[in-house]
């Protein structure tokens, strides 16, 4: 029987072992998609304690306490900070099973020495021993983790209307090497069926100093904004997307469903899939030009437990996987592009894990000489990067590509401790490469295996998005 996380956790062989210690571990980090505030980093913030790091904005944390049957006052409400992180405590003892489990032992042992096991008798120990580090230790802070993880750059979400003032003042900072760049998140744009849209294009057209009142204005405002970003080291977009659609319908068709929108009017499925199809060919073709890879993010139930949006708002642990048909809509969209000439790098995330099969042999259809892997499988997302489902995803695309020019894993956090998972990935990623090469299903040839590593875990990245 094994001991539970040991320096060679999830490494079932000296092949693993070997690949993780001596070439994957020390390899830089690219979390090139995640929802740190840039304020935050600039500012240098310090946490008062375990609770503000680990439960604040955590949503992986606040679905399994209320799966617990912890009351939301300990969530999302108003109990104290000790008490939030007791009910933690308790909590995940009984989440035997889940990656969190994993990423919380993970984050105890590299950020503050604990080699122990968070449950409720342990709670008043590990709340102290990480309190008076958090507290006095120069190195807990934003840009102390940050550069402690080794972490080579940071991509943010940020919307359009966002003046990138804290991104300029980064950027300005000498002391500070870590790349923090801007992602562009156009949805409130795109959203047209969604409340808050009219009120987001008035602020949209505010920002770029025009009234949008067809759909050629949008596309102007939004290629604006691209620039703006280009211009302040944006190196990606994000498209977060129900489902991925393709609709095209003239310009004309397009303003009149945006005119009804602004006009407070209800818009069918076949207006707002044909809006949302002219935006997003028109954004992909900025993305190109720009050599910016675009990210589509979909098969996501958002916020279905109505009495818990109206209680809490969004995004606060209630989205869900969903059972999309996006299948020919992406082939078409990316055809739509392809004919054009101006596909740009894409990186396709479905939430769905039945579809790594037909995105794996996307993939195939789409490349191109420009960069090895320009159309990527986006690493395995939200509920599906736990070891199972990485190991599904590296699988898949081994199985139907070119894994070794897979640019890797993300965290798509919220917390500066969530650099562990890049860890989690690259032991499982060991342990898979380790297994085929016992199994004599690849040469055991090290020194090549250790390179194609440590491309996944950081050369591929650093490349695609031109770091």
């Amino acid at each position: 029987m094994n001991t539970f996380l040991t320096d060679d956790f999830l490494l079932d062989t000296a092949t693993a072992r070997t690949l993780y210690h001596e070439y994957a571990a020390s390899m830089p980090i690219v979390d090139y998609h995640c929802h740190i505030d840039p304020k935050e980093i600039y500012e240098d913030r310090r946490f008062e304690n375990i609770t503000q790091v680990w439960l604040g904005g955590d949503h992986y944390k606040w679905r399994l306490m209320r799966s617990n049957g912890v009351d939301e006052y300990y969530i999302t409400g108003d109990a104290p900070d000790r008490e939030k992180f007791q009910k933690f405590a308790e909590t995940l003892p009984r989440a035997i099973g889940n990656p969190l489990y994993h990423w919380c032992h993970l984050e105890l042992k590299n950020y503050f020495g604990y080699r122990g096991v968070l449950n409720a008798d342990t709670a008043e120990e590990i709340w102290n021993l990480c309190n008076e580090k958090l507290q006095n230790d120069p190195s807990m802070s934003a840009r102390g983790l940050i550069q402690g993880s080794n972490v080579a750059m940071v991509g943010t979400t940020d919307d359009p209307c966002s003046d990138l003032a804290w991104h300029k003042k980064l950027r300005e900072d000498a002391s500070f090497t870590t790349k923090v760049c801007p992602s562009f998140r156009p949805d409130p744009a795109l959203n047209i069926h969604k409340l808050g849209f009219a009120a987001y294009i008035a602020q949209l057209g505010e920002t770029v100093g025009m009234t949008l009142s067809t759909v050629q204005d949008v596309k102007d405002a939004l290629s604006a904004r691209i620039a703006y970003f280009d211009a302040n080291g944006c190196r990606a977009a994000d498209h977060g997307l129900d489902y991925v659609m393709y609709h095209p319908v003239s310009d004309e068709e397009a303003t009149a469903a945006l005119q009804k929108a602004l006009a407070g009017e209800p818009v069918s499925k076949e207006e707002t899939e044909g809006y949302q199809t002219a935006l997003l060919l028109h954004c992909g073709r900025e993305y190109a030009a720009h050599n910016w890879a675009m990210q589509l993010h979909f098969s996501c139930v958002r916020n279905p437990n109505s009495r818990m949006l109206a209680q809490l708002g969004p995004d606060t642990g209630f989205d869900c996987m969903a059972v999309t048909d996006s299948c020919a809509a992406t082939y078409a969209l990316m055809d739509a592009w392809e004919r054009e000439g101006k596909l740009p790098k894409t990186i396709l995330y479905s939430l769905n894990p039945a579809d790594n099969e037909w995105l794996d042999t996307l993939l195939g259809a789409f490349q191109s000489s420009e960069i090895p892997g320009k159309i990527q499988h986006g690493s395995a997302w939200w509920f599906n990067d736990n070891k199972i489902g990485m190991t599904d995803q590296l699988s898949s695309l081994g199985n139907l590509g070119v894994l070794g020019n897979f640019i890797g894993m993300l965290t798509d956090s919220r917390s500066l401790l969530s650099y562990a998972r890049h860890e989690y990935f690259r032991r499982i990623l060991c342990s898979l490469f380790g297994r085929w090469v016992e199994h004599g299903e690849y040469p055991a040839d090290i020194p090549y295996l250790g390179g194609l590593v440590q491309d996944i875990s950081y050369r591929n990245a650093k490349r695609y998005f031109n770091l």
